[in-house]
C-alpha cells in the first residue's frame, strides 16, 4: 500500500501542469540601502534592543503597485534579528508602517542588464487606530509597558511587540495592539492600503494619506488561536487548530475589478497539519460584504517520501480577477548563510476550483486543491544571469506588477520581486543583505487576460 507522503507526492506532481513557454527575463537589479533612516524623525529614539526606531532596514515583506512607477513597500514587525529578549521572540515596540518608494528604471549601458533600476524613498506612514488598542506591561517579561511613547488620545499605534495582546480574547481580536504586516495591495481609487498579517491573522484597511485604520475584515474563527503566548514556539504548541505562529496571511491580492481581496497563508492551518501539511488556504474576502470563500492549495513537496519538507508561500498577486500567481519558496539563501534552492512563481486559476471552508483536515483536502502551472523558476532565471545561490536574497517575498516599457518595439509587462531582510544586514554585522528589487519582462502573450492598470493618485 502507498503511504501518505507518496501519496501527496504524486498528487503534487499531477496538480502541477507542465510550464507553458513563458517568456519571462530579468532586465534590471535595483538595491535601496537599509541603513539610512525612513521619513519617521519621531520615531528615531532606541527601541528596547537599541536599534533606532526609524531605521530603513526591510521593507519588502509586501510590495504593491501605486501607479506612476511609485509603489509601497512594507516591513514586517521590526528588527527582531538582533537577540536581546527570548521572553517576547526578540520583538521589540517598532512602529508598523509603509514606505512609499519610486523607482526609476533606465536603459543600461555596457551592464550585462538591458535597463537599470533606481529606488527612491519618497515618505514614511506610520499605521494607527482612533479605538485604544491592548498593550502588554512587561510584567514578568524583564521589559516596561509596550505603549508607544508616541501614543496620543486619538492615535494608537500598532507594533511588533509580541506581548501586545488581550490575553483574554482569540487571536483575531481587532484591539490588539500587536501587528505583523506580510501583504500589501492599493485600492483602484489609490486611496486605501489593505494590509495582511501574520499575528490574528488580521486583514485591515488603512487610510493611505494618514495611516489612520478604518476597517477590519473578520475572518472565520478556525484562522485564530485561542492559546496567545509571546513566544512563537509556545503559541504553537498550546494550540490544535488555527494559524501557525508566524505563518499566517503571508500574501494578499486585490482583483484587478477592485471588488475582491485574496489572501494566502505561509502555512497550512494546525488543524490541516501545520508546518507538516501539504494544503494551505486561499481566502477571498468581499470588500463591499466581508463574506469569505477558501479554497486549498497544494505546496510542492521538495523533501522525500520519507520525510516530506514543504515550502512556504510568501505571497500572491492578482492576474485577473480569478488568475493569481502565487510565491513559493524555501528560506535558504543571503541572510540565511545558505544557498537558494527553491523559489518559484505558480501560476492558478480559481474558475473552477472547490470551495473548501466546510472542510478541514489534510486527507480531506486531498484532490481539492488548485492546479497550479510553474510560471517562473528564480532561482534558475537569477544563476543563469551570474548570481550566485548564495547570493539569492532567502526571503524573496513581495511581488507586483509595474508600468509596462517597450524592449525592441514590443510591449513587455515588468514584474517586480522584492525582498524581507529582515533588518538583517543593517543590525547584525559583516552581513551585507540589502533591500533588492528584481525586475522581470513578461511578453504579453503569456499573459493573456491581463491589462496593465494605472492606479489613480490621491486628490
Amino acid at each position: 500500500m502507498l503511504n501518505k507522503s507518496l501519496i501527496l507526492s504524486l498528487l503534487a506532481l499531477l496538480a502541477v501542469a507542465p510550464a507553458a513557454n513563458a517568456e519571462v527575463k530579468l532586465i534590471a537589479i535595483g538595491s535601496l540601502d537599509g541603513n539610512i533612516s525612513d521619513r519617521s524623525n519621531q520615531t528615531s529614539a532606541p527601541l528596547e534592543n537599541g536599534v533606532p526606531g526609524n531605521l530603513l532596514g526591510g521593507l519588502g515583506s509586501g510590495l504593491a503597485y501605486a501607479g506612476c512607477n511609485t509603489f509601497i513597500a512594507i516591513p514586517d514587525r521590526g528588527p527582531n534579528a538582533l537577540s536581546y529578549n527570548s521572553a517576547v521572540s526578540d520583538t521589540a515596540s517598532y512602529i508598523n508602517r509603509f514606505q512609499t518608494i519610486k523607482v526609476k528604471l533606465s536603459p543600461s549601458i555596457g551592464s550585462s542588464l538591458p535597463f537599470t533600476l533606481t529606488p527612491y524613498l519618497i515618505d514614511t506612514t506610520l499605521l494607527f487606530s482612533n479605538e485604544p488598542l491592548y498593550y502588554g506591561n512587561g510584567a514578568g517579561l524583564g521589559l516596561g509597558s509596550g505603549v508607544p511613547a508616541l501614543n496620543t488620545k486619538n492615535k494608537n499605534y500598532f507594533t511588533g511587540r509580541s506581548d501586545n495582546f488581550n490575553p483574554t480574547q482569540i487571536s483575531t481580536y481587532p484591539n490588539n495592539a500587536r501587528f505583523d504586516p506580510e501583504g500589501v495591495r492599493v485600492s483602484n481609487n489609490g486611496k486605501q492600503i489593505f494590509i495582511s498579517d501574520e499575528y490574528g491573522p488580521y486583514v485591515y484597511q488603512f487610510n493611505r494619506n494618514t495611516g489612520k485604520r478604518i476597517r477590519v475584515f473578520n475572518l472565520p474563527n478556525k484562522f485564530a488561536v485561542s492559546n496567545l503566548s509571546p513566544v512563537s514556539d509556545t503559541e504553537i504548541t498550546g494550540n490544535t487548530s488555527g494559524r501557525v505562529a508566524n505563518k499566517g496571511i503571508e500574501g494578499l491580492a486585490i482583483t484587478p475589478n477592485g471588488k475582491t481581496l485574496v489572501g494566502i497563508l505561509q502555512s497550512p492551518l494546525l488543524q490541516d497539519g501545520g508546518t507538516g501539511g501539504a494544503y494551505t488556504r486561499i481566502v477571498k474576502i468581499d470588500i463591499e460584504t466581508g463574506a469569505t470563500e477558501e479554497y486549498a492549495y497544494q505546496l510542492d513537496n521538495i523533501g522525500t517520501s520519507a520525510k516530506p519538507k514543504y515550502p512556504t508561500v510568501s505571497e500572491i498577486l492578482a492576474i485577473s480577477d480569478r488568475e493569481f500567481l502565487v510565491d513559493e519558496r524555501d528560506g535558504k539563501g543571503l541572510g540565511d548563510g545558505s544557498k537558494a534552492v527553491f523559489k518559484k512563481i505558480y501560476r492558478i486559476d480559481l474558475t473552477n476550483a472547490q470551495e473548501v471552508s466546510n472542510i478541514t483536515g489534510e486527507n480531506n483536502l486531498v484532490g481539492k486543491a488548485v492546479s497550479k502551472t510553474l510560471f517562473l523558476d528564480v532561482v534558475a532565471a537569477l544563476t543563469q544571469n551570474g548570481i550566485k545561490e548564495e547570493n539569492i536574497p532567502a526571503k524573496l517575498e513581495g511581488l507586483a506588477f509595474g508600468e509596462d516599457i517597450v524592449i525592441n518595439r514590443v510591449k513587455k509587462h515588468t514584474l517586480f520581486i522584492a525582498n524581507d531582510n529582515d533588518f538583517v544586514g543593517t543590525i547584525a554585522p559583516g552581513i551585507d543583505n540589502p533591500n533588492k528589487f528584481f525586475v522581470f519582462a513578461v511578453d504579453t502573450t503569456d499573459l493573456p487576460g491581463f491589462v496593465s492598470q494605472d492606479i489613480k493618485g490621491e486628490d
